[in-house]
């Protein structure tokens, strides 16, 4: 909550009343957003299944991850001895949420997740509980992961089983070329700006890259006609072996 004295009381009167008078029609019931948690302390309440699937994307995303729970997986008890994650095996307690910059509830017990969600709110730690979109600020998304590629799919928790299905028809249509891919723009956008190019004078470059399918070429491992592609428009020293760091 912001801090009383940068507040203007007759500022937020005028807000009250502007938002009573003229109401937004909510359009949308969650902001789409990717939040960058790397080194963020981040807590898990659960040590299930579903906790432990919550704690190996933390991971992916380099979070610090605490675990509280009573009963723990195997894999979480191998991350704790390989001290990947702090693993305290006793119910929670509030003061578990101190520090952390968010919370995600994943145990049988809807009474501990309503606990969970309750003190979250008070101390201003984002939550999500699982299976709970009403107890959550924030809900997650079926992804599909390709490298630096994410694609989100949300039913604004309607349907999982509908995201889900469309995950899978995502997946089967986006596939690994389009790692590399970006993988290969980044490096080239590196190097352009290591030469002191200007960010803005490489969009049109891009642009050719994409609209002359460059990605096709690489799904069809076609590296002999990414290199032609590549030398039209940046001249050598842009072989696409050297920038991905592969052997020629």
């Amino acid at each position: 909550m912001p801090d009383s004295k940068y507040i203007n009381p007759k500022l937020e009167t005028l807000n009250a009343e502007l938002r009573t008078e003229n109401p937004e029609p909510i359009t949308m019931r969650y902001y789409p957003i990717s939040l960058d948690i790397r080194n963020r302390n981040c807590l898990v309440v659960g040590g299930g299944s579903v906790g432990t699937r919550k704690v190996t994307m933390l991971l992916e995303c380099g979070a610090m991850v605490s675990v509280v729970s009573i009963e723990a997986t195997r894999k979480l008890k191998e991350l704790s001895a390989n001290g990947k994650i702090r693993l305290e095996r006793r119910p929670f307690k509030t003061s578990d949420l101190h520090g952390k910059f968010l919370v995600m509830g994943a145990t049988d017990n809807s009474e501990i997740n309503r606990h969970i969600y309750a003190e979250a709110r008070r101390l201003g730690v984002l939550c999500n509980i699982a299976d709970h979109p009403e107890a959550c600020d924030f809900i997650l998304p079926a992804i599909v992961n390709r490298g630096d590629l994410t694609i989100a799919i949300s039913t604004s928790g309607k349907s999982p089983a509908f995201a889900k299905k469309l995950r899978k028809d995502l997946e089967k249509e986006f596939g690994t070329e389009y790692a590399d891919f970006l993988k290969l723009m980044g490096e080239i956008r590196k190097k352009l700006l290591s030469e002191d190019h200007e960010p803005e004078a490489h969009k049109h470059l891009f642009e050719q890259l994409i609209e002359r399918k460059l990605i096709e070429m690489i799904k069809d491992r076609n590296i002999s006609a990414v290199n032609s592609l590549l030398f039209e428009i940046f001249g050598e020293g842009y072989a696409y072996e050297s920038l991905m760091g592969e052997h020629q």
